[in-house]
C-alpha cells in the first residue's frame, strides 16, 4: 500500500468519524441540551472541559512558534510551521467546542449584539478571534515562497503576548467568580499559562515524532532532546504553581474551601487529580530530568503523553468540582428543573437540590470523539499542502 493510499484511506475514516460527530449534534440541537448529562448544578461540563484544554494546547503551540523569532532561536524555527498548524488546529477545535455547548449556537450572537463588558466572556469573544487570525497570518507568512523576515518578526512579537493573553482571559472566566471556591484565585492565570506551556509544548513533541515517523517532516533528535529539555522546566513551573495553589486553599480550612479540597482528594474527582499529580508531574519529572532519559524518543513521547493526559485531569477536576458544590446564601438551592406531582416527599426537597452529579452521556462523547477526529483531518490536510516540498511529492507518488 503506498503511502498516499494510507494517507487517503486515513483521511475517510476520520472522516467518516467526524460525519457521525456532526450527526449527533444535529440530534442534539433538535432535542435539547437535555440529551447531555448537564442540568442545572452542572451547566459547564465535559464541552467546556474540552474548551479549556485546547485553548491550552494551542497557546503552547504559538508561544514556542513565535519564540523561535522573538528571542532568535534558530533551532526552534525549525518547528515553526508544524506548530503554528498545530495551534491553528487546536484554535479552531476550542472555538467548536463552545459552539457544541451553546445548545441553540446562534446564541453566540447574543454575546456579540449585546456585549457586556465588564464579564471575562466577552473578552474571551474578542481575544480568540484575534489569536486565531493572528495564526493564520503567521501560518501565511511562513509558507509564502520569499519569507519576508520583518514582517514576520512583527506578527511575532504580536503572536507572542497574544498567546499569553488568549490563556490568561479564558483563565480568568473562572478565577474572578467569587462564587466558586474552587476557582476564585489570582493564581488562576498563570496557571492555565504553566499548564498550556507543557501541554502545548507535549503535543507538538508528539506530533513531531508521528510526522518524522511518516517521513512528512525532517526534524533533529537533537532538537527534540532540546524541547524535552524545555518541556521538563515547564512541567516543574506548573506543579510549582499547583503546590502553591493547594497549600493556600488548604492552610486556612475554611468549611467551604475543604469541602472542594475533600472532593478532589478523595471523592469523586480523586482520579483526575491524582493523576494530574502522578501521571502528569512526578513521572514526566522523574524521567525527563535526566539527559540520558531525553535523548530516548520513545522516553519522551510517553512523558509528552502523560503530561498531556495529566493537563486534562486537571481540567477535569477544576471545571466540575466547583459546580458539585455550589454556594447558596439564604436559598432554598439549585431547582432540578422537574416536579413529580404525589410524591411523599416536600416540594422543597423534590423541586431543589444543594449539590449534583454529572456523567457525560453517548451522544456529548460522540460529538466530542467527532470534533477529535476533525481535528485531525484538519492538521492532516494542513500538513501535507504546508510542509511537504516538492522533493517529497514525488516521493509520496511511490
Amino acid at each position: 500500500m503506498t503511502r498516499r493510499t494510507k494517507f487517503n484511506l486515513s483521511l475517510i475514516v476520520f472522516g467518516l468519524i467526524t460525519l457521525l460527530g456532526v450527526v449527533t449534534f444535529i440530534f442534539q440541537v433538535s432535542s435539547g441540551l437535555g440529551v447531555t448529562g448537564m442540568n442545572n448544578v452542572f451547566s459547564w461540563a465535559l464541552y467546556i472541559t474540552m474548551f479549556v484544554f485546547f485553548v491550552g494546547l494551542s497557546a503552547g503551540g504559538l508561544i514556542v512558534s513565535s519564540s523561535a523569532t522573538v528571542f532568535n532561536i534558530p533551532s526552534f524555527k525549525k518547528v515553526a510551521k508544524p506548530a503554528t498548524i498545530l495551534s491553528t488546529v487546536c484554535i479552531i477545535l476550542a472555538v467548536l467546542f463552545i459552539f457544541v455547548d451553546l445548545g441553540r449556537p446562534f446564541r453566540i450572537l447574543n454575546l456579540i449584539i449585546h456585549p457586556q463588558f465588564k464579564s471575562p466572556l466577552i473578552w474571551d469573544v474578542i481575544v480568540i478571534p484575534l489569536y486565531l487570525v493572528i495564526n493564520i497570518i503567521y501560518l501565511y507568512l511562513m509558507t509564502r515562497k520569499k519569507t519576508n523576515e520583518k514582517m514576520l518578526k512583527i506578527t511575532s512579537f504580536f503572536a507572542l503576548p497574544i498567546a499569553i493573553l488568549v490563556h490568561s482571559v479564558t483563565a480568568w472566566i473562572f478565577g474572578l467568580q467569587i462564587a466558586r471556591e474552587g476557582w476564585f484565585s489570582e493564581l488562576m492565570s498563570p496557571l492555565f499559562v504553566a499548564s498550556a506551556l507543557d501541554s502545548g509544548l507535549a503535543l507538538l513533541l508528539i506530533v513531531l515524532v508521528l510526522l518524522k515517523q511518516f517521513k512528512a517532516f525532517s526534524v533533529d533528535k537533537d532538537l527534540i532532546t532540546k524541547l524535552a529539555g524545555l518541556l521538563v522546566i515547564f512541567v516543574i513551573v506548573d506543579a510549582y504553581l499547583v503546590l502553591a495553589e493547594v497549600l493556600t486553599m488548604i492552610y486556612p480550612q475554611k468549611e467551604s474551601t475543604m469541602q472542594v479540597l475533600n472532593h478532589m482528594f478523595t471523592g469523586t474527582m480523586a482520579p483526575f487529580f491524582w493523576g494530574e499529580v502522578i501521571l502528569g508531574f512526578i513521572i514526566p519529572i522523574g524521567i525527563l530530568l535526566f539527559k540520558k532519559n531525553r535523548e530516548k524518543i520513545s522516553l519522551v513521547v510517553t512523558s509528552s503523553i502523560l503530561v498531556i493526559l495529566g493537563v486534562f485531569g486537571k481540567r477535569v477536576w477544576l471545571v466540575l468540582t466547583s459546580f458539585k458544590f455550589p454556594n447558596f446564601m439564604g436559598s432554598p438551592g439549585v431547582t432540578t428543573g422537574h416536579y413529580a406531582e404525589g410524591q411523599a416527599q416536600t416540594i422543597h426537597d423534590s423541586t431543589w437540590t444543594f449539590v449534583g452529579q454529572y456523567m457525560p452521556t453517548l451522544p456529548e462523547l460522540t460529538i466530542v470523539v467527532g470534533l477529535l477526529a476533525l481535528g485531525v483531518v484538519m492538521f492532516m490536510i494542513l500538513s501535507r499542502f504546508i510542509l511537504r516540498s516538492p522533493r517529497k511529492d514525488a516521493a509520496i507518488q511511490k
